[in-house]
């Protein structure tokens, strides 16, 4: 039985966070709110199949346009990550799975100048005082928290 999955109206909240992970993958999760929310219109300043989206687009080999026309049948967390795998041109054992999972967590900003500087000048103008950001999983929750009335 298929029942009609519900938008997260991304307007309202944002979506689930990069660290969720549906299938062992980090990034799945939030891109499936985006893109349920990119469907019915509801998707606010966020970005389906965004930059970090990408990354995990790369690492399975799957067509995010595919992806988004699952979505907007209705399919569940489960029918999706099922069809991601089934259409995967990059099938990924479980434990490359866990250690790019792990690696994206941890990542930051890379070393060169330019990618620091626009990491510190996003970072500042969420807060000129966190210090303990570190990661761009850290640095977009905390625009997730402090775009919906949270103090950064």
């Amino acid at each position: 039985m298929n029942s009609k999955i519900l938008p997260t109206d991304l307007t309202q909240r944002p979506p689930r966070s990069f660290r969720v992970r549906l299938g062992n993958y980090v990034i799945l999760a939030r891109m499936l709110d985006k893109g349920r929310a990119t469907v019915a219109g509801k998707n606010g300043e966020y970005k389906y199949n965004s930059t970090t989206d990408q990354r995990l687009v790369q690492f399975i080999g799957f067509d995010p346009d595919a992806m988004l026309e699952e979505l907007a049948a209705g399919k569940g967390d489960g029918e999706i990550l099922e069809w991601v795998q089934s259409h995967s041109r990059t099938p990924r054992a479980p434990w490359e799975i866990e250690v790019w999972s792990a690696f994206m967590e941890k990542r930051g900003p890379d070393s060169d100048a330019e990618t620091l500087a626009f990491f510190a000048d996003y970072l500042g103008q969420l807060s000129k005082t966190r210090e303990d950001v570190k990661t761009w999983f850290e640095a977009i929750e905390l625009d997730d928290y402090a775009s919906f009335g949270g103090k950064a």
